[in-house]
Formats: C-alpha cells, sequence, structure tokens
C-alpha cells in the first residue's frame, strides 16, 4: 500500500491525520483523506439524480410534458453513464487517474449550465446525457484508486466505508432539492450541481496526486482497448459479479424513477416532505453498508454476497405479493423498501470488489466495464417502469420482484465460479 502521499500529495493533513495512510487496513470508525475524496467524487452520480427528484412534476408543467418525458431525462442519465464509463476506464489504465477525472468534471459543469438554461425537454435530456458522460468519471476513477490500494477483502471494506459517504447524498439530496426548489425553481438545483463540481474540479486538481503504478499503464490502442473488454466479458467470474450487483441496482433505479410518482402523485406526499421519505430508505443503505464493513474484518465477500441477495429478493417478492392482493399500504411498501436498501448496502461493495478481484493491470478498463454493465441494467429497469401502464405501485413492485430474484438467481452462478 502506498504512503500519504499517493493520492493527497503534501496536503493530505487537510483532510485527516497523515498517519492513517500507513496502514494497510482501514481502522472501522475512520477513513483517510483520500478515500472521503473518492466519496464525494461517487457521490455526484446520487446528487445528480436525486436532487431533482421533488421537481419532476413541476418540470413536466413548465414544458407541458407528462410524467414518463420527464422521468426519462433520468433513464437517459443513466444510459449515459453507462456508456462513457467504457472511455473512462482505458483513458484512467493510459494517462493515470487524476486527468480524465478533471476532464469529467468539466464536461459535468458546462452540461449542468445547459441543463439550468434548457428551454424544452428535449434539451434538458440532451443535457442529461452530457452530465452523465462528464459525472461518469466519478463512478470509474474511485473504484479503480481503492483498488490500486487494497486488495480485494480491503476493498470491499473500502467501498463499504465509500458508501458512508455516497449514503448521505440520497439523505440530503432530495431535502436539499426541496428546499432550493422553493427559494429559486427548479432550475436553480442545476445551478447548485455547476457549483459544486466547479468545486470538486479545484479540489482535485489541487490536492490528488497520482496512484497508478506506471509499471501498471496501458498502451491506448483500440485493438487494445476492445481485446482487454472482450476479455472481460469472456470471464464468467467477472460477468456473473458485475451483472448479479447490476440487477439490484435496476431494482434500486426503479425505485429512484418512480418514487416521486408514487409518493407524491400516488400517496399525496407533500413534495417537501418527499425527502423524509427518500432519505429514510438512504438510511437503511448506510447502516447495510456499515454493517457490512465491520462483517469484512472476519468474513470474505463471497459468504457475505449470497445472504445479502437473499434479504432484497425477499423484499421484492414481498412488495409484489402485497401489491397484487390489495395489501399494499404506504407503511408495508416503505418497510419492503427499507429491507430492500438494507440488503444493498451489503450487495454493491461486495459484488463489485469480487468482480474487480484479479484485475490488477486492467483495474480502470475493469472497473469501467463494472460500471457500464450495472449502468446499463438501471437504465434498462428505470425506462421500463416509466412505461409501464399501470397506475400506483404496481410497476415499481413488479420491477423489485424481477430485478431481484434475477440478481439472487445470477448470483448462484457468480458463487459457483
Amino acid at each position: 500500500m502506498r504512503s500519504s502521499q499517493g493520492v493527497l500529495g503534501d496536503n493530505a493533513d487537510l483532510f485527516i491525520d497523515p498517519g492513517l495512510f500507513m496502514t494497510s487496513k482501514l481502522a472501522p470508525a475512520s477513513m483517510p483523506g483520500w478515500l472521503i475524496l473518492m466519496g464525494a467524487l461517487t457521490a455526484i452520480a446520487p446528487v445528480s439524480i436525486d436532487m431533482y427528484l421533488p421537481t419532476f412534476h413541476l418540470i413536466a408543467q413548465d414544458f407541458e410534458v407528462s410524467a414518463g418525458d420527464v422521468e426519462r431525462t433520468l433513464a437517459i442519465y443513466l444510459f449515459g453513464m453507462a456508456i462513457s464509463q467504457l472511455l473512462y476506464g482505458p483513458l484512467a489504465d493510459r494517462f493515470g487517474r487524476k486527468p480524465p477525472l478533471i476532464g469529467g468534471l468539466f464536461l459535468y459543469l458546462f452540461a449542468s449550465i445547459g441543463c439550468a438554461l434548457a428551454p424544452n425537454i428535449q434539451v434538458l435530456t440532451l443535457c442529461r446525457l452530457f452530465q452523465a458522460m462528464g459525472g461518469a468519471a466519478g463512478l470509474v476513477v474511485p473504484r479503480a484508486v481503492i483498488r490500486d490500494h487494497y486488495d480485494t477483502q480491503q476493498a470491499a471494506r473500502a467501498l463499504s466505508l465509500l458508501m458512508l459517504i455516497m449514503g448521505v447524498a440520497p439523505i440530503l439530496a432530495p431535502i436539499v432539492g426541496g428546499q432550493l426548489l422553493a427559494l429559486v425553481g427548479w432550475r436553480g438545483i442545476f445551478w447548485a450541481m455547476v457549483v459544486g463540481s466547479l468545486a470538486l474540479a479545484i479540489t482535485v486538481r489541487q490536492i490528488m496526486t497520482e496512484s497508478l503504478n506506471p509499471q501498471n499503464v496501458t498502451a491506448l490502442h483500440l485493438g487494445t482497448i476492445f481485446t482487454t473488454y472482450f476479455k472481460l466479458l469472456a470471464s464468467r467470474r467477472f460477468v456473473a459479479f458485475a451483472v448479479s450487483g447490476g440487477m439490484i441496482s435496476a431494482a434500486m433505479f426503479s425505485y429512484i424513477a418512480s418514487s416521486p410518482r408514487i409518493f407524491i402523485q400516488y400517496f399525496g406526499i407533500a413534495p417537501q416532505h418527499y425527502g423524509v421519505l427518500f432519505g429514510s430508505n438512504a438510511v437503511c443503505l448506510i447502516i447495510g453498508s456499515q454493517i457490512s464493513a465491520r462483517l469484512l474484518k472476519s468474513r470474505p465477500p463471497i459468504v457475505i454476497l449470497p445472504l445479502a441477495l437473499t434479504g432484497a429478493a425477499a423484499a421484492g417478492l414481498t412488495a409484489l405479493l402485497l401489491t397484487l392482493t390489495g395489501l399494499i399500504t404506504l407503511p408495508l411498501l416503505m418497510a419492503c423498501l427499507m429491507t430492500f436498501m438494507f440488503s444493498m448496502g451489503f450487495v454493491g461493495p461486495n459484488s463489485a470488489a469480487m468482480a474487480l478481484a484479479d484485475q490488477g493491470k486492467h483495474l480502470g478498463s475493469a472497473s469501467a466495464m463494472l460500471g457500464t454493465l450495472q449502468m446499463s441494467c438501471g437504465a434498462i429497469a428505470g425506462v421500463t417502469v416509466s412505461v409501464l401502464p399501470w397506475e400506483g405501485p404496481l410497476p415499481l413492485a413488479l420491477m423489485l420482484a424481477v430485478c431481484t430474484s434475477l440478481g439472487w438467481s445470477i448470483g448462484l452462478i457468480a458463487r459457483r465460479t
């Protein structure tokens, strides 16, 4: 493992005691400064998704479009993140972790300006696509940086602790979005994203230093890129763990995409209170991820993952059963969602760590392909839940049951590999 100079250089003490960098294992109650920065970068995705959720009905009114049209701005964001991660992986393996990250942040910044000034839903959708293409750097690079420093089990712990930071975003983003909505309207939310991305770009530029081992630099040739990605897709182990986690992510994005319509329009929750329900589920995600981090001190990811997949599938199937029998209520739906999100806190870091194991020379590309597979699952699920014709919670319950069941089934295959 590298010293504290490996990622934050001489400014590491601005974040946390540099002595924390010198140990090969993370203390359960603390994180090194570079990991905090990686968490902030990874939080770009949930913030960009969750902060504008309370505005869906107002955007639909302003542009005179349907709720489904606005929900598809979320689906296009997921699609953009899925595809563009394939570009950042080879770039991170060739030029290092820092340059692609800074470039992505500035692309995200300019696209956020376009979202804030969008005159119609078509321009907003296009700008959300470019916003995703920039924000994807915040998903690919941090995972690669973590694997630059840690082995599989330690990386799983680091990713679990990272979700503590990521989990705060779904709690605060809808609440902050609801308050900004009341103060400056829905366009002001995108201006807030402009300010946040600028601050992150400056921080990365001034503080972060390179973590890529020069011995692992990979040539940037089209044939090499295709060969690397082909080898990853040909690996049953990699694909099984990535898609297993991806199906659980798909269930989560189904919930994210449909939750404004269900909570606000179907159950009549005020937009200002929407963030409280959304945040309650995010708290469960945090709790699950932190319990996972502690369990990983004595148990490997391959033991924890199947149990978490079973919990997620049980929550999804229960939600569908209650909906089909007409017994579903807001408290029961929340109970199912909270159980699912708790399980998601285990699935995310452990499936990612298992997928990235033994990918030392191509961590950037492997991280990119992992993100692409998982975001693709999320994008398909987001579009599907927005076009299903039924009212109420049935589309969400159906997607939860299908995606979690598939994730559990593929997880069995992954374990055998």
